[in-house]
């Protein structure tokens, strides 16, 4: 594929720059559009559960894909996504956080940063809007186990300049997206960062909750969770890492 020609908005507030973006997809618009805000007064994640950080306290942006893929291997985008930013980090400022499916960068089980992808159907396709959010200063909303890039190394992180270098390392993992062999690559190395394979997890859906252990994922990034001996896949759902204590809880 050709270079991404990136192309940041700087905005100073906005509503959701999920939200911003994908307003402007359109049949000409083409990926490498990016939306960075300092502040978001209706940031979300996950399940629209609210997000609101602090201004200039977070990375908060939206990035703008269209990778040839169907609709239902969006997981290996967030993918992409989430180990450009934990390389990212660990090359700014020696963090190496690991990548809890579904979408969540953590350190240990403290939250440092979480995706939303959201798709945006063409006549020509699908694209792909992927959120990011990531605690430079803030330490996340009460009740919620975060914690932030300055708590865990000392180091105070400009936004631009870490969202600079995850487009850097976006864009090979942009590439494989494209190809059998790439995407195998893709889920190698997102494997080997799951902090989640081998724990006992809670999959939370909307009419039922299920325990078991996380064995892998496949070729379309969805979790394959152990339970009662038998292997499921899980495309959907909230995965709650279980603590022993809580081991054989329904």
């Amino acid at each position: 594929m050709s270079p991404i020609v990136w192309r940041v908005e700087h905005f100073d507030e906005i509503d959701s720059t999920n939200t911003y973006l994908k307003e402007q997809v359109g049949e000409e618009e083409a990926e490498g559009l990016v939306a960075l805000a300092d502040f978001q007064s209706s940031g979300r994640g996950r399940l629209d559960r609210e997000w609101v950080s602090p201004p200039r306290a977070s990375l908060l942006c939206s990035i703008l894909l269209r990778p040839r893929l169907d609709a239902s291997q969006l997981q290996l985008v967030v993918a992409a996504v989430a180990l450009a930013t934990r390389t990212a980090l660990e090359r700014l400022c020696g963090l190496r956080p690991q990548v809890k499916w579904p979408n969540d960068l953590v350190v240990g089980e403290n939250k440092l940063a979480g995706l939303l992808a959201e798709v945006v159907e063409t006549s020509s396709g699908f694209a792909v809007v992927v959120g990011l959010g990531v605690n430079l200063t803030y330490e996340g909303p009460e009740g919620v186990r975060a914690t932030s890039v300055r708590s865990e190394t000392g180091v105070t992180i400009v936004a631009r300049a870490l969202l600079d270098i995850v487009l850097e390392e976006i864009e090979p993992r942009r590439a494989q997206l494209d190809s059998n062999e790439g995407r195998a690559t893709l889920r190698g190395e997102y494997t080997r960062a799951l902090a989640t394979l081998g724990h006992s997890v809670r999959v939370e859906q909307h009419n039922a909750s299920l325990v078991g252990v996380a064995r892998g994922v496949d070729d379309a990034g969805q979790l394959l969770v152990e339970v009662d001996g038998v292997v499921r896949t899980f495309g959907v759902g909230d995965v709650v890492h279980v603590r022993p204590s809580e081991v054989g809880r329904r």
